[in-house]
């Protein structure tokens, strides 16, 4: 006999989370744009005039693990990072991936941090 099993159509998720639990709209947050792969809001902490963070809604620790799991939520990231930075700041943007504490990931849900709204300087960091 074959059993087909139960198919979730809930997406990855971990309960522990903060950024799942944003997406579940248990924590609220200042959403500035969504779609059915990808949410955006206001990071609680700007470093710049604009600064919103982009995740998908699934759970994937960082950027690396999200472009080989789901290389179209990673699309759809990138696509809704670029129309909130077109709307808020003219389109001049940085989109920065924190990958790893050395990097200074603090929290393991993927996401994209939209910085604009004066001039960045480089090296960052």
């Amino acid at each position: 006999m074959v059993s087909l099993g139960v198919v979730s159509t809930e997406p990855r998720r971990d309960r522990d989370c903060l950024f799942c639990r944003i997406v579940a709209g248990e924590v609220p947050a200042d959403v500035v744009g969504q779609d059915e792969r990808v949410m955006a809001f206001r990071d609680v902490t700007p470093q710049a005039p604009v600064h919103v963070l982009v995740v998908p809604r699934e759970h994937h620790a960082d950027v690396a693990t999200l472009a080989v799991a789901d290389p179209d939520a990673l699309v759809a990231l990138v696509r809704m990072g670029s129309q909130i930075a077109q709307d808020e700041v003219g389109g001049q943007f940085r989109l920065v991936f924190n990958s790893g504490p050395d990097a200074g990931q603090s929290v393991y849900h993927v996401h994209g941090h939209v910085l604009g709204g004066r001039s960045l300087t480089w090296p960052p960091g």
